[in-house]
């Protein structure tokens, strides 16, 4: 949702506090580095944020982020937000007619202003002394929130380059987010394949067996008492975090729905993958596309719902040629994956014959989803059918139940067409005519006839 405009005034106004502040202490550190003699100057202290309630001063506060932090994101935002605060660094050192190569960075190919990297940051908070710079090393290392929240990283670079040699990277969504106030999901679909799916429907619209209420009702108990339960040290040592579950049957018969539906109960977003912008006919890409996923949700706390899964997590192909061989690989590394991966995974399948034993084995339960038995498909006629567009009176729904085999997916599908054809005549009641001629027009999608 986007900030009204005196949220985005609140959030520029802290962020350009934030900079005067970044600003007076790149004068105090290039004054106090060229005339060391001089009189000498203490950093100034960052802006208070305690009564800021802007988005840059949550961020901040979250994490407990003090001044080398601060100073931190504020170079690694300042080539996005103010790059010609940065111009300072481009100081030739005289003596070699060369760049200093303590302030590091470098320039784009595009971007004419300073590009900083771990040194830029190295030579502002350490001044040269071991003990400050290997304080800068721990801040780029995979224990600090930058990293573990997947904030701002250093660029890694080949050849063993030094590590602070690599730029400085902030996040794409942190980035997005202080800049416009948006949550950023997928503005491009190549950075996040996925869309978040949601339902207007309730439990009491899911008509199931009651088995399998009972084994959804696992996944929601999970959810809501999996830290207490992580936190036994017994279990702890066993089980691992997170909860992977199968939904299989027929299309229409609720799979869907319920995912979403254990969302909407327990308070987290559900995203389903798009798995054709996933699957690659080329080598290795759609590794790298499930990473992207992977490396996106699992600070989300986000159910992903891979549907028509078996599409990508389907049996592994004889080894006949080097691209079986890989595909084969990809599939060892979503094993893995699918298995450390903290949150909810539920994966979606027509048939549970085309899935591959070692995902079924990893899988915390597995839920059949048969087409509806007569009760419940007269059940869901009647659910169906509650509001102002209902049937003529000498229908009988218990007759339609019993005659016709149906999902409750092809039931809403014979709900819209019945519903079309009766407008089109100026009338909320459908007739029996024009229930059935939708009947035999869903049935003929499946090479069925009535």
């Amino acid at each position: 949702m986007e900030m009204n405009v005196l949220e985005k005034k609140i959030n520029s106004d802290a962020l350009e506090r934030e900079f005067l502040w970044f600003e007076s202490v790149l004068d105090v550190r290039f004054k106090s580095y060229f005339d060391p003699e001089g009189e000498s100057s203490t950093f100034p202290f960052p802006p208070d944020l305690e009564e800021d309630d802007s988005l840059y001063a949550k961020l901040i506060k979250k994490y407990n982020f003090g001044s080398m932090e601060r100073l931190v994101l504020c170079l690694t935002l300042a080539p996005h937000l103010k790059s010609q605060m940065l111009d300072l660094f481009f100081t030739n050192n005289p003596q070699l007619n060369r760049p200093f190569t303590e302030f590091g960075g470098y320039s784009g190919k595009t971007h004419s202003g300073f590009i900083p990297t771990g040194e830029t940051a190295a030579f502002l908070l350490s001044q040269d002394f071991f003990e400050e710079r290997f304080k800068i090393l721990e801040i780029f290392s995979a224990h600090h929130p930058f990293a573990k929240e997947n904030i701002l990283h250093l660029e890694r670079l080949e050849n063993k380059e030094p590590l602070l040699s690599g730029r400085l990277l902030i996040n794409d969504e942190i980035l997005y987010t202080l800049t416009s106030g948006e949550i950023y999901l997928s503005a491009s679909a190549n950075l996040f394949p996925a869309e978040k799916i949601e339902t207007k429907m309730t439990w009491e619209d899911l008509v199931i067996s009651p088995f399998v209420r009972e084994e959804i009702s696992q996944i929601k108990t999970w959810i809501k008492h999996q830290d207490e339960l992580m936190d036994d040290p017994v279990f702890g040592k066993h089980v691992k975090p997170g909860f992977r579950s199968l939904f299989y049957g027929p299309p229409g018969t609720g799979k869907t729905m319920t995912a979403n539906l254990i969302g909407k109960t327990c308070g987290l977003e559900v995203y389903r993958i798009d798995l054709s912008l996933i699957v690659s006919k080329y080598i290795g890409e759609t590794e790298k596309n499930l990473e992207k996923i992977f490396k996106h949700a699992e600070k989300k706390n986000w159910i992903l719902f891979f549907d028509e899964a078996d599409a990508l997590f389907g049996k592994r192909t004889s080894t006949n040629s080097s691209n079986d061989r890989f595909a084969n690989q990809e599939v060892a590394y979503l094993l893995q994956r699918i298995e450390d991966f903290p949150g909810v995974i539920i994966l979606a399948s027509n048939l549970k014959s085309n899935m591959d034993e070692a995902f079924s084995r990893r899988f915390q339960s597995t839920i059949y989803f048969p087409i509806p038995d007569q009760s419940q498909r007269l059940k869901l006629w009647q659910n169906i059918f509650s509001g102002e567009i209902k049937p003529e009176a000498s229908v009988d729904l218990k007759r339609i139940a019993k005659d016709y085999e149906l999902s409750g997916g092809s039931m809403i599908n014979v709900l819209r067409s019945s519903a079309l054809k009766a407008r089109q005549r100026n009338s909320k009641e459908i007739s029996n005519q024009e229930i059935i001629g939708s009947i035999r027009k869903e049935f003929q999608k499946y090479g069925k006839t009535i």
